[in-house]
């Protein structure tokens, strides 16, 4: 004996579901109802099955839409993250993803040499933070700078800033890679200004803190800039041999690669 065919929908239901913007239950609910009847369930089952159907396919989709919003240049996650190779302490790895930080609207500030896992942090905790539906944004500090130059350009930087700012965490890596004018440096101010107590920043640079002025033309701009970053943040220096550098010795020399 053949299976039972799963019946259509009324087509005022069909059209009723589209109007509602339902488009998992529209699909599931004649095989459902079909399963349903056979197997003689409760009316609030049903309902119950159909809803749950619905609201994990938009929370799918919805965390798919984030992780494509955030524009992450590469995917790190922190299941990937090798506690023992990095110089982060435990608890601080711990506070850090937990994401308790970003709740608080606190900022991480990571320091140190290149290739010692700032941008492989900034990312995996940014990836964590759109998994428990937060809207995240990822650009380096020259992206930033320029998106905020073009702003300046048509008098919208204001609304540049707070489009930006209407996600929960902006990570912004590279600062200090390329020298600043004064303009860009007072763009930058602004920003973090703007995100002052109001959203979490993730930044990220090689320069130490009494170095800022290398890239930063006024002593005053850094000072504020670092006083509104670090007032309330967690700051992680991060040391040791660059992974880059040491993969890339270990594929010359034909050596099992390290995390």
């Amino acid at each position: 004996m053949s299976a039972a065919k799963a019946p259509t929908l009324d087509a005022d239901l069909t059209a009723g579901l589209r109007r509602l913007k339902l488009a998992t239950i529209r699909q599931l609910a004649p095989e459902l109802l079909l399963v349903a009847k056979t197997q003689r369930w409760a009316p609030e089952e049903v309902l119950r099955a159909l809803v749950e159907a619905e609201i994990t396919a938009r929370d799918d989709s919805n965390a798919r839409a984030r992780l494509k919003a955030a524009t992450f240049p590469v995917l790190k996650t922190i299941d990937e993250f090798d506690l023992a190779a990095s110089s982060i302490p435990a608890p601080t790895w711990a506070y850090l993803s937990s994401l308790e930080w970003i709740h608080a609207t606190e900022n991480l500030a990571l320091i140190g040499p290149a290739g010692t896992g700032k941008s492989h942090t900034l990312i995996a905790l940014g990836h964590a933070a759109v998994t428990a539906g937060h809207k995240v944004k990822y650009l380096t500090a020259a992206d930033l700078v320029e998106t905020l130059y073009r702003g300046l350009a048509d008098n919208t930087v204001g609304k540049v800033i707070e489009t930006l700012l209407r996600n929960d965490l902006v990570l912004v890596d590279e600062i200090g890679f390329a020298p600043l004018d004064d303009t860009g440096a007072q763009l930058l101010f602004r920003f973090v200004a703007a995100a002052y107590e109001r959203r979490s920043l993730g930044v990220a640079s090689h320069h130490s803190f009494e170095d800022w002025g290398r890239f930063l033309p006024e002593h005053t701009t850094a000072v504020s800039m670092l006083d509104r970053l670090l007032h309330h943040a967690t700051t992680v220096v991060t040391n040791g041999q660059s992974y880059r550098m040491l993969q890339a010795r270990q594929r010359a020399e034909g050596a099992p690669l390290t995390p």
